[in-house]
């Protein structure tokens, strides 16, 4: 593989670059077998670029903060090397003593809590190892008892975790891995008082990873005092998204929206595009009321935020995958971490206030290889918003017409709804932007099928079988 990366100026002032391996599968980290088991069972044959150049700094032992695309496999990066450093301490043991918490992953939203558990669940399966997850909005109780059972790693919102560390359940003094995960929301939205608690509880002699999909000169800044000289890993031009998502905008008057999204959605079903989208929304009140408008427009419909139970919120993204659900309207809480394969759309029937999560929006399609539409509604107000995307995108976006519904079939009225994906050269990086990937293996999944949350993810907690 001869991927190069584009290095971070390190927040310690302290420069490592990341030298990609010549890495063509898993086997070549030197992952013990029952772990290279479990990630041929999952379907996976050939590492992620970011997975090849992260990997191997992680298993070296060495800081890290690696950014990445949405959808590129940033959970693997760090889950995979981590169960393989604590592998060492797995038994089989009932009891407690014999599992404490030795890594700690932390997110800032409880689903994307869930989807890494199951990513660890999943790669760590063939061991002894134990996994849970933990997060707010859903009753103690039953995590209180996996927590007692004792864990290794730990999946946790900041919140609920120091909820069970004040009830004395959870102790992270033999925490040997500390992630952020999204890390640059764990430090900006109001999570830092939190963050600090919990990392002043962790021994200093600890290793800590930092992954997410943007990191802002602001939050580089902030991670000086996580990080020891860490490895920079870069995949892919910072603040942009993947080359798989096709992006356009459509200027529509705020009170038109509604019936904008019925026309698109009616267009991609005459054109035989899948009408399945995500929708996303600034507000808890306006997601409601547009789910239910759009119920009563013909189109299924479900809204997701963050006044609706854990349990509802999880019944309805199992409706989404299962396809009972065509629209799934959502607030910012399922602009990270929902992983949906082959997701085929992603509107924004309103910008966000911030353009970074613009870019994790759009992330819900066009993941792991697999092409994708991103359509943007803006209103006259929404003109400066749109800017700030574009500025840090470093690139204007397309303008295009709504698609004529009422159009003979076959008559091209817009080329986004008619033209089957093709990057635009317009849209591309610049050429010195672009990363090399140069003979990079072919991302492959086989044979998956989104699997639902297990009863212990909707009550809270998640553990491997025995």
């Amino acid at each position: 593989m001869t991927n190069t990366t584009t290095e971070f100026n390190s927040p310690t002032g302290a420069s490592k670059t990341a030298t990609p391996p010549a890495t063509t599968t898993f086997a070549d980290f030197g992952l013990d077998p029952l772990i290279q088991k479990a990630v041929a069972q999952q379907g996976y044959n050939t590492p992620t670029p970011i997975q090849a150049q992260s990997i191997p700094h992680v298993l070296a032992g060495s800081d890290l903060m690696g950014a990445a695309q949405t959808g590129t496999g940033k959970t693997a990066a760090f889950v995979l090397p981590i169960i393989q450093k604590i592998l060492r301490h797995a038994s089989n043991s009932a009891s407690p003593a014999r599992h404490p918490i030795r890594a700690l992953v932390l997110t800032p939203t409880r689903e994307l809590a869930v989807q890494v558990a199951e990513n660890a669940a999943s790669y760590s399966q063939y061991t002894d190892l134990r996994t849970a997850v933990v997060y707010g909005g859903v009753d103690m109780k039953e995590q209180v008892t996996i927590l007692r059972n004792g864990v290794e790693i730990l999946i946790a919102t900041p919140g609920r975790l120091l909820d069970h560390i004040g009830s004395k359940v959870a102790n992270l003094s033999q925490v040997e891995i500390l992630v952020l995960d999204e890390a640059d929301r764990m430090l900006d939205m109001g999570f830092l008082p939190d963050l600090q608690r919990i990392i002043n509880l962790i021994p200093t002699a600890r290793q800590t990873l930092l992954f997410s999909a943007t990191f802002s000169p602001e939050i580089k800044k902030l991670a000086q005092s996580y990080l020891r000289s860490p490895v920079t890993v870069e995949v892919a031009r910072q603040n942009a998204a993947a080359d798989t998502v096709k992006q356009v905008v459509h200027l529509v008057a705020a009170a038109d929206k509604q019936r904008a999204i019925v026309k698109v959605l009616e267009n991609r079903t005459r054109q035989g595009l899948s009408r399945q989208c995500i929708i996303f929304t600034n507000s808890r009140l306006g997601c409601a009321r547009l789910a239910r408008a759009l119920e009563r427009d013909g189109i299924k419909a479900g809204a997701i935020h963050g006044d609706k139970s854990q349990g509802e919120r999880t019944l309805t993204l199992d409706a989404f995958k299962s396809g009972e659900i065509e629209a799934l309207v959502a607030t910012d809480v399922a602009a990270r971490g929902l992983d949906i394969p082959d997701m085929p759309c992603v509107i924004n029937h309103e910008l966000p206030f911030n353009a970074e999560d613009f870019i994790h929006r759009i992330g819900r399609t066009g993941r792991a290889g697999s092409k994708g539409d991103a359509i943007a509604l803006v209103d006259e107000s929404e003109k400066r918003l749109l800017d700030d995307i574009e500025k840090l995108m470093k690139r204007k976006l397309e303008v295009a017409p709504l698609p004529d519904v009422k159009s003979v079939p076959g008559q091209i009225t817009d080329p986004f709804f008619y033209k089957p994906y093709e990057p635009s050269s317009a849209t591309k990086p610049a050429a010195s932007e672009q990363v090399s990937t140069t003979n990079a293996p072919e991302v492959k999944k086989v044979g998956i099928t989104p699997a639902k949350p297990a009863v212990g993810a909707l009550l809270g907690g998640f553990k491997k079988k025995s």
